[in-house]
Order: C-alpha cells, then structure tokens, then sequence
C-alpha cells in the first residue's frame, strides 16, 4: 500500500520566472479541456470516430490575504503590461507544515486579472487579493 498524505489544509507556492510570489490559500482552475472532432467513416455505419483537436486551458486563480509578498504581484503584473512577455512557472500543493505534496508546471503564463483588498473597517473580515492568470499548457512536475 501506498501511503498517500491526504491534506485538508493546502497551501499553494507561487513561483514565475524564478521569482517567488509567496503562498497562496485557494488555487482555482488547474484543468483542460480536448476538443474532439467526429468523422464519419465511409461505409461503417457502427460507430463514428473521434478524433482529438484543440486543447484549451482554464485560466487559473488564486487568493491568499495581503502579506509581505503582495506587492510582487502588482509588480509582476506592470512588467507584463510593459513588456507582454510570456513567462514559464511552478506551482506546488504544500501541506500544512510546508512540506510539499505535488508540483505543476504552469507554461506561457500572462496576468489576466488582479484585485487587491478592500479594506472596511466595520467589517472583521481578512484583507484578500486575487491573481488570476492564463496560461499555455500545465506539465507535471
């Protein structure tokens, strides 16, 4: 038997480029979707092939309350706009002592959307930022 660590408590690291981005609190949309085709071939009349097409990839969002690393994102985000370039980057699933469960490489990845806090002192509520991003392809790590 395996063992297997089952977290309830997951941390996500964000790393583009290199630069570390911190941890994360949910991470959304790590998934694909495969377009497939049918052709019908001459003269078979029991089934109708599928053949695979395009891929398209979820764009991805995470949210973490304001930290220290906050500001990198905001950072990252205005390079892009100057620039556009694309860059390659990891996620990693971390349990609760850190320690890492499993890693995705995200590829091609752009800042699609980034909110910061609201901030409103009559409400007790954590400060929370969300990064949204697209990307080109996820691998395993």
């Amino acid at each position: 038997m395996t063992d297997a660590i089952f977290a309830s408590s997951v941390f996500f690291r964000l790393t583009i480029a290199g630069d570390d981005f911190g941890t994360f609190h949910t991470c959304e949309g790590l998934g694909a979707q495969m377009e497939v085709e049918q052709y019908s071939e001459g003269g078979n009349n029991g089934f109708v092939w599928q053949l695979p097409s395009r891929i398209s990839w979820s764009n991805i969002t995470m949210t973490r309350p304001v930290t220290s690393d906050s500001g990198k994102v905001l950072t990252w985000f205005n390079d892009v706009i100057e620039e556009a370039d694309r860059e390659d980057g990891e996620i990693v699933a971390l349990a609760p002592d850190l320690t890492p469960i499993v890693a995705w490489q995200v590829l091609g990845i752009l800042p699609v959307r980034w909110q910061g806090p609201s901030f409103d002192p009559s409400q007790s509520q954590v400060a929370v930022e969300t990064l949204e991003f697209s990307h080109e392809g996820i691998q395993a790590s």
